[in-house]
């Protein structure tokens, strides 16, 4: 996993609540994936494939964006991983909003996708800046905890410490229970040893 530390980078203000897991990775796509083109995919293109000009992410002021604002309850629904490897493969590494879906936070997590939670009324105020301002650089410094742009912030948000530094060192939690391999390894030849009937 990519470790994310600084990103300074376009912002897309998307601005909606309730963007539910269903919208970002539509179901019938879920047994062949194309993940570059499935963020939003009902959203973004027309039935044909054509990409539909007035909405938010199509906009080439936005172009190489990295970064979402969004409103309340981002990613609620279904508990689907695709919504969020939908997210990286599109270009995106951090959302900011007022609230998550639970599990989705927790996938975000374990795919280098920072979220970032802002109270509603920073929200309103960066949203209103991308808005004036369309491809304007938002800077999100995990390691101070902060959202600024030129024109507003810095904003303060708080993350999970164990979260924060798997981020940081770019482990998901796999790799970081791979760190403690010859830890487990001793535990089982002791436990097997002591109690080989369980071998």
């Amino acid at each position: 996993m990519t470790p994310f530390r600084v990103l300074d980078a376009v912002a897309v203000p998307l601005g909606e609540s309730n963007v539910d897991t269903d919208q970002l990775a539509p179901s019938r796509f879920l047994m062949r994936p194309v993940f570059a083109k499935l963020l939003l995919h009902d959203r973004r293109y027309e039935r044909d494939g054509t990409p539909r000009g007035e909405f938010v992410l199509n906009d080439p002021n936005y172009a190489g964006a990295q970064i979402i604002v969004a409103g309340r309850n981002f990613g609620v629904g279904s508990s689907r991983e695709f919504a969020v490897l939908a997210l990286p493969a599109a270009g995106f590494r951090c959302i900011i909003a007022s609230s998550f879906g639970d599990i989705f936070a927790s996938n975000c997590y374990q795919n280098g996708v920072l979220p970032v939670v802002l109270p509603e009324a920073f929200i309103e105020e960066l949203l209103a800046v991308l808005r004036a301002w369309p491809g304007l650089h938002v800077t999100v410094d995990l390691p101070a905890q902060t959202v600024h742009t030129p024109a507003c912030g810095p904003y303060a948000f708080a993350i999970n410490s164990a979260r924060k530094a798997c981020l940081l060192e770019g482990l998901d939690d796999v790799a970081l229970t791979g760190r403690y391999r010859r830890a487990i390894a001793r535990f089982e030849d002791t436990y097997y040893r002591d109690l080989p009937w369980l071998a």
